[in-house]
């Protein structure tokens, strides 16, 4: 309307919008004219999609399908529910491990655990939700 995006993919069937004296039809998906720069670095939510997407559905134990979430430091023994503690695990780890230390299982984790970082995290998260048609353009998690 005022120049500042430009439509890539429009969506007939979408909504539209309605003001006094127009109605716009909704884009899917839109390019910025000019960078908008977001002054502020905050943290990725901790979602049960965002870890499974991180950690690539495997279990952070065996390497199998994981289907469940682990906390490596159980939250019984004080550990934090965050991105560092938490990690994806198939159900028979995870039952075995039960509100044991991995060192009392003689357990390794096959990767450390980190916060994802970057804008597309916030996009991916709600990948499995989002548009189908904004797939093309999401790209892949690094």
């Amino acid at each position: 309307m005022c120049g500042k995006a430009e439509v890539v993919h429009g969506d007939p069937a979408g909504l539209t919008l309605h003001a006094a004296t127009v109605s716009l039809p909704v884009p899917s998906v839109i390019r910025l004219s000019t960078y908008v720069r977001v002054p502020y670095r905050a943290q990725v939510p901790l979602t049960r999609a965002g870890l499974m997407h991180r950690d690539r559905y495997r279990c952070a134990y065996c390497g199998g399908r994981a289907e469940t979430i682990d906390h490596v430091i159980p939250r019984s023994r004080g550990g934090p529910h965050s991105w560092q503690n938490c990690v994806a695990c198939c159900a028979k780890c995870n039952h075995r491990k039960a509100d044991k230390l991995l060192s009392e299982l003689g357990w390794q984790l096959r990767v450390v655990p980190t916060a994802p970082h970057g804008p597309h995290w916030r996009l991916l998260v709600h990948s499995g939700e989002a548009d189908p048609l904004w797939r093309p353009y999401l790209g892949v998690a690094a």
